[in-house]
């Protein structure tokens, strides 16, 4: 599917003038074929960290609040929702249902420490 959206994109960029965008060039790049590199030819690479800077331009998709960064759990916090979202290989995952409950609500907590 992506080769097919890439072989359109690259059909329709070959016919502009203009430079196309960086996206376009990756995406033309890569779907010309060749043969997929063997699993003992792959390198191990660590983890990428997520960027701290990110911060200024993400928010919550459901309160659209600002997120707090906590680096112990690499999650993304809604202090007012008190949801976490996950960060995985650097990316935040912000669909709604990966993320978690940070704390039970005060009822249940109280109990718990009775």
């Amino acid at each position: 599917m992506q080769r097919g959206v890439c072989g359109r994109l690259a059909s329709a960029l070959r016919g502009t003038r203009a430079q196309p965008p960086a996206v376009a060039q990756r995406c033309v790049h890569t779907s010309v074929s060749r043969p997929s590199p063997d699993q003992s030819e792959r390198t191990w690479e660590p983890p990428r960290a997520f960027d701290p800077a990110l911060l200024e331009f993400l928010v919550c998709p459901l309160s659209k609040k600002p997120l707090r960064y906590e680096a112990s759990t690499n999650e993304l916090i809604n202090e007012g929702l008190r949801i976490a979202y996950p960060i995985i290989d650097g990316i935040p995952n912000m669909i709604p249902q990966a993320a978690r409950m940070t704390h039970q609500n005060k009822k249940q907590e109280e109990m718990e420490q009775h």
